[in-house]
Formats: structure tokens, C-alpha cells, sequence
């Protein structure tokens, strides 16, 4: 919103993240992604990948788990958005994703948190 950065995904080493709908769709992506350390990047083209859908059963078996892991992350994030507390969120956040808390700059943090920098900094000192 008014030309504010919004991170919506944070992904680590050893994984990966797309604009599927875009890409699926072939239409221009609403996001932009931005690598914080060195990373790969693989590209691939639409044909290339439903072929790989098609004719390769592990691929298929890969992205049929993907998705279903995907679908159920993005689940709980949209609940947590809606149901828990600012508090609630960094809490959780930090019981169960360390190597963010470690590898990801605060900002980024409470964007993902839906909360502001001035918010996420009072947060973190309350709970020290």
C-alpha cells in the first residue's frame, strides 16, 4: 500500500518460492522476489513443466506435496493473521522457526508479522 514493501513469504536455504499464479496463468506476477544471501535460481518455462507433470511420476509426486504442504502453511498464516495477537504471532514465530528469527532482518519479520518496525521492536523488548 502506498508503495510499501510487504513481504508475504520468507523462504530458506534449501527451499524455494514462486509466483505460481503467474506463472500457471502466464500472466504478469504481482510480486517481486528478493534474495537476502547468495541463492540458485532455476527458471523454467510453462511447457517445460507440464511435461515434467505429465511424463515424470516423482516430479508429480513432488509437486503433489508441495502444493499440499504449501496450501496448509498458507492456512495457518491466514488463521494466525485473523486470530492471534501481534504478541501471539512473534511468540510462535519464535518457537517454531529459530533459523528465521536468526537469518532474516527484523524488518522483513514484522512485515511477514503484519506489524510495524516500531511495534515488532516494543514486542521484542517486552518479551527479553
Amino acid at each position: 500500500m502506498n508503495g510499501e514493501e510487504k513481504t508475504t513469504y520468507l523462504s530458506l536455504p534449501h527451499t524455494f518460492t514462486v509466483s505460481l499464479h503467474s506463472f500457471l496463468h502466464q500472466l504478469p506476477s504481482r510480486k517481486h522476489i528478493k534474495t537476502l544471501s547468495d541463492c540458485r535460481l532455476w527458471v523454467i518455462d510453462l511447457p517445460t513443466f507440464q511435461d515434467l507433470i505429465a511424463n515424470h511420476p516423482p516430479f508429480h509426486e513432488f509437486y503433489f506435496q508441495l502444493i499440499e504442504r504449501q496450501i496448509c502453511l498458507i492456512d495457518e498464516y491466514r488463521i494466525d493473521l485473523l486470530t492471534l495477537s501481534p504478541e501471539e504471532r512473534y511468540l510462535k514465530l519464535l518457537q517454531n522457526d529459530t533459523v528465521l528469527i536468526q537469518q532474516v532482518p527484523l524488518h522483513y519479520l514484522a512485515s511477514f508479522l503484519g506489524i510495524s518496525n516500531r511495534h515488532m521492536s516494543r514486542i521484542r523488548k517486552n518479551i527479553k
